[in-house]
């Protein structure tokens, strides 16, 4: 069976001279942010949000891929939004996206930072790597695969993905240990009911980033991937508001 393959997307709002460079979370793709883009298009914010190697693609090919790889695809994403006329530039990721949007911010010139349910602990090595079996498992349902040869081929998958995740730690750990070097502005959103990372993680951002402006919102019952849960429109909304306060030239 061919599974269509999902793509970047760039949305530019009429007129605009605001972007907001969107990343997606670990084994997920663009569609983790898309609403959002959209949402932001019709609010007057432009966007682009990049698919990292290995992602969007069957579970073998993720694996094949590291942290060194997903930090190229958000550099360059935000390279592309300058390549298209942007000087400003505001950035917002989910899970792993919003780590590399924090890794962003203490590398590149961002208007704003926005951490979506992003992890700065890696302590949480058995959720993930059930998040990824699970990820793996679905995949190959799609395909049409019986449940024998999905089970060997994620464990097999499981067992070749130490670089993967070894390199996934070490950029959390990295970035724990730059937060406070990001003076950007932050805005920090956390689902209540997050069962993939360390929720503390919300609060370590939000005490150590040196930003003068920063805020941190927590949703009550909202589930990890929150962009496509039942509180997106709040989501949408509250990043809009944090948007419309930044010092934008224009």
């Amino acid at each position: 069976m061919q599974i269509k393959q999902p793509e970047p997307f760039t949305f530019e709002a009429d007129n605009s001279k605001r972007a907001v460079l969107l990343l997606h979370g670990f084994t997920g793709h663009s569609a983790d942010v898309r609403m959002l883009g959209r949402y932001l298009e019709k609010k007057g914010y432009s966007s682009h949000a990049p698919i990292y190697k290995g992602h969007g693609k069957p579970p073998e090919e993720l694996v094949k891929s590291t942290a060194k790889d997903w930090w190229q695809d958000a550099v360059d994403g935000y390279e592309h939004l300058k390549n298209r006329g942007y000087d400003e530039i505001a950035v917002a990721g989910l899970s792993l996206g919003g780590v590399l949007s924090l890794r962003l911010a203490y590398n590149k010139p961002v208007k704003g930072v926005i951490p979506i349910c992003s992890p700065v602990f890696f302590d949480n090595v058995e959720q993930l790597t059930q998040g990824f079996r699970q990820f793996a498992k679905e995949y190959k349902q799609l395909e049409k695969k019986d449940d024998d040869n999905i089970k060997k081929e994620v464990d097999d998958l499981i067992e070749d993905s130490d670089e993967t995740f070894q390199s996934l730690s070490k950029l959390i750990e990295e970035v724990h240990d730059e937060i406070d070097t990001i003076y950007a502005p932050t805005l920090v959103l956390q689902a209540e009911e997050d069962k993939m990372i360390n929720k503390d993680s919300a609060q370590y951002i939000y005490d150590n980033v040196e930003a003068d402006k920063k805020d941190i919102k927590w949703y009550e019952g909202a589930p990890h991937v929150i962009t496509l849960s039942d509180y997106k429109d709040q989501v949408h909304e509250d990043v809009y508001q944090f948007l419309e306060k930044l010092d934008w030239s224009e």
